[in-house]
């Protein structure tokens, strides 16, 4: 969809939503493919760049996190990805530090919204009731992954009325090949796509 990129961007109606940037997903404390093919595409220095933008801009950077700690009453079950996230009995002891945001993207005073069920962030963690009491009215989306969550994401804030602008160069899922064709098939028809560098220009000047 063609929108004027200033015209979405207006000052205090905008903010940015990172998916998952966090260190057991994409960042330090994994080597997943889903890190790896994050790591190849950029995904956590574009993810840093759009923050430090966003705070120049007065617009609040909010860290969505997928809680990975054990005995979460009412973790969902009923999904294959939530399976394959249960803990190997063998594996070491649950560190907190894993549902952290990668600390190139976080800096004291952004927003923390973390999840204990769902696919995507707007999923029961009152995000949606968050941004609309702040006067949002467009979010920026970055992280992972680009299959899943982004894709959840972006199509529950369309349903909820928000414009959705998913920075290209600063999402990725597994595997790299399915990265396009979501962008070019799907986000494309629901959301402005646009690199980090073309919503920093578009950024209206305070």
């Amino acid at each position: 969809m063609a929108f004027d990129m200033g015209a979405l961007l207006q000052p205090g109606k905008v903010a940015l939503v990172l998916s998952e940037v966090q260190r057991n997903i994409i960042g330090d404390l994994t080597d997943s493919l889903l890190a790896q093919v994050a790591k190849e595409t950029g995904v956590v220095p574009a993810s840093a760049k759009l923050a430090k933008a966003a705070r120049e801009h007065g617009a609040p950077v909010i860290h969505c996190l997928a809680n990975s700690s054990p005995g979460r009453f009412g973790a969902n079950t009923n999904a294959r990805l939530f399976k394959s996230k249960r803990r190997d009995p063998g594996a070491p002891p649950y560190d907190p530090a894993n549902d952290t945001p990668c600390p190139e993207v976080y800096e004291e005073g952004d927003i923390l919204s973390k999840r204990d069920h769902g696919l995507n962030p707007m999923a029961d963690t009152q995000l949606d009731r968050r941004l609309r009491n702040s006067g949002i009215t467009t979010i920026i989306v970055a992280g992972v992954s680009l299959n899943v969550a982004i894709l959840g994401l972006a199509m529950d804030a369309v349903n909820s009325g928000y414009q959705v602008i998913v920075a290209r160069d600063a999402v990725s899922g597994y595997p790299k090949e399915y990265h396009e064709p979501v962008l070019a098939n799907t986000l494309f028809m629901i959301a402005t796509l646009a690199t980090t560098d073309e919503i920093i220009a578009g950024w209206p000047k305070a």
